[in-house]
């Protein structure tokens, strides 16, 4: 095992500066073996992998610690943007070599490298998302202000006329249409705004809301218009107009990998008056899809059919949806929107990601670009390449899937260690403007509620859709999932990145799989507790920069016990987190004579400059 004394990656009196760098910048390595080891010389060895190029670094031994020989040197990152493996090379007096990888001492193809990123700085990244909290709306289910008709709309679809009727979950002739409506508007967003207010939230992330004949609308229609099951351009405009004029933004959902075959550009069904790709080979869009055999085997997302998939490289296609006069990207963005998260962004060419970064720019300078990645955006392969969504010029963040997992892990029990150790690689591995930037969340529409994945214990196992549609969690399950919920919250609130929370999670929502999480929002039967705690934590969010913007240092990460210090200029905050069924004391230095627990409002005297406090099962604080 490598000896943690002679070099760790994350402290800077081995590497400086911490983590990923700017192109350019000089990084000082230092390390310490014990001098009984015999050393005589120690060599940094670097690949740089878009390069594919290797280079040898030479530390110089400087002089000695105690019983350590000290070697340091320093590694000038490229002028370019790149993703640099690094391990040592040891030599002994007697010639034989050593090497030095994440996984210890050990012989040369065995060493696991430590990650070096580089990035390019010299594009900003707009600080407004990063530092405020982000509302998910699925806009079908949020609110209504009428029952829609759907008279002359795409697709055959029905409405509920009441706003708690179950949601259709079986398949039809063995499909799972998505096509009951519920009628949820951009007015009825506008209706709420006041209680999207009293949450804190800055940012208002819309699943898609253009034309679309199913009710997540992934399977876009038309890209120039709102479904009209949602409202007018008009009604955009005037949510954008509002919604600024109260500190907020809107983000929209790009969907640009794939349309749907039910779509103004396929038009599979014929529905549209234009000559789609599944109609004629002389359709101006048929050179947008890649057929097999025209017009019946062609490439789809996952070999979804009615998705049929999108060729992101033909002209036409790239003059569309990016860099035309009347693009969809920028057009969008004219009409009121500041952001656009891009759907599956694995999916996507890194050319066609940094030509929509480069659009947005020119259009709207502070506009910000997020992608969905589900693991460690900064190593990522995709379809065997190694992908650059965070080196400067693509996203200026990701949805933080990671933060998720290991959230997930440790409110259910896990150590506290394991969340400590993923996040501080991420943090260590995302440049610093990325890890601030991130979307961190609990809860989305691609996964179960995340009430019913901290509470639910069904005694026997949940093997048909209509078993887990009518499953209820008993008075005991939810109890526990509100408890563990509140605890994640006050993770969530108080890490670095944007604090996402999926439309009625704050309200208690429960429900498994799509559908089962998409449920209509219940309003006037909202959980009052958990709501009264998800609006606190938004008034905390926005009223202390250090939580905004603060820097993180952990000070405690052991069995279910987890502490941390958030710090901005004079503002220095402790969170402390139980998930633990067993209360848990802890003592901390402390400066002042007393602490106040911002979530309870309780304080505690310091003696003799020494915090002292007793943590209850399940439960946590925000100490100034």
């Amino acid at each position: 095992m490598l000896d943690r004394s002679i070099f760790f990656s994350r402290d800077t009196a081995y590497k400086s500066p911490f983590g990923a760098v700017p192109r350019g910048t000089a990084v000082t390595f230092t390390l310490r073996p014990h001098s009984w080891e015999g050393f005589t010389a120690c060599t940094l060895l670097t690949y740089r992998e878009f390069a594919a190029q290797n280079q040898e670094t030479e530390l110089v031994r400087t002089g000695f610690e105690g019983d350590r020989a000290v070697f340091t040197g320093v590694y000038a990152a490229p002028e370019e943007p790149e993703l640099i493996w690094y391990t040592f090379r040891f030599r002994r007096q007697d010639g034989s070599f050593l090497y030095a990888g994440k996984n210890g001492f050990c012989g040369q193809h065995e060493a696991q490298a430590w990650q070096l990123t580089v990035y390019d700085d010299a594009l900003s990244t707009p600080a407004w998302f990063g530092e405020g909290v982000t509302y998910q709306i699925f806009p079908d289910r949020f609110h209504r202000t009428a029952v829609p008709d759907p008279a002359g709309m795409v697709g055959d679809r029905k409405v509920h006329e009441s706003w708690e009727e179950p949601m259709d979950y079986l398949p039809e002739n063995g499909e799972i249409r998505n096509r009951d409506f519920f009628g949820g508007n951009l007015a009825g967003v506008l209706e709420k705004l006041d209680y999207l207010q009293s949450l804190g939230v800055r940012t208002l992330y819309f699943c898609p809301i253009f034309e679309s004949d199913s009710n997540h609308r992934y399977n876009t229609a038309d890209y120039s218009r709102i479904d009209p099951m949602l409202g007018t351009e008009e009604d955009f405009q005037a949510l954008c107009r509002e919604a600024r004029r109260r500190g907020m933004r809107i983000m929209l959902d790009g969907v640009f990998n794939h349309t749907g075959s039910n779509s103004r550009y396929f038009n599979a069904n014929g529905f549209y008056p234009t000559l789609g790709a599944a109609q004629s080979q002389d359709s101006p869009y048929y050179g947008w899809y890649h057929f097999q055999h025209w017009p019946d085997q062609y490439d789809a997302w996952w070999g979804i059919r009615t998705l049929p998939a999108v060729n992101e490289g033909h002209p036409d296609y790239v003059r569309y949806i990016i860099d035309g006069e009347d693009s969809i990207v920028r057009r969008w963005l004219r009409l009121g929107a500041d952001a656009w998260r891009l759907d599956v962004a694995d999916e996507l060419p890194d050319w066609f990601i940094q030509k929509i970064r480069e659009v947005m720019a020119e259009e709207k300078p502070d506009a910000f670009l997020l992608g969905e990645v589900w693991e460690d955006g900064s190593n990522k392969i995709a379809y065997s390449q190694r992908r650059r969504y965070l080196l400067g010029h693509e996203t200026h963040g990701l949805m933080n899937y990671p933060f998720r997992t290991a959230a997930l892990a440790y409110l259910q029990g896990g150590p506290a260690r394991d969340f400590t150790e993923a996040m501080e690689t991420i943090r260590e591995n995302y440049p610093r403007p990325a890890f601030y930037s991130a979307m961190n969340l609990l809860g989305t529409h691609d996964n179960p509620r995340i009430l019913t994945m901290l509470g639910a214990r069904p005694s026997e196992p949940l093997e048909t859709r209509t078993q887990r549609a009518q499953y209820r969690m008993s008075p005991e399950e939810r109890g526990l999932g509100v408890r563990r919920l509140m605890v994640g919250s006050i993770l969530l609130y108080t890490f670095p990145g944007s604090p996402t929370v999926y439309y009625g999670d704050e309200a208690g929502m429960e429900g498994f799989e799509d559908p089962f999480n998409r449920g209509t929002y219940p309003w006037g039967r909202e959980d009052q507790a958990l709501l009264r705690h998800f609006r606190l934590l938004g008034e905390l969010r926005n009223s202390h920069p250090a939580l905004q913007r603060g820097e993180i240092s952990y000070v405690l990460s052991e069995g279910c016990g987890l502490g941390y210090f958030r710090s901005w200029g004079e503002e220095r905050l402790l969170i402390l987190l139980n998930t633990g069924d067993k209360p848990l004391d802890v003592s901390f230095p402390w400066p002042a004579s007393s602490a106040t627990d911002l979530v309870l409002g309780q304080k505690f005297l310091v003696q003799e400059g020494q915090l002292h406090l007793t943590l209850p099962p399940i439960d946590g604080m925000i100490l100034a």
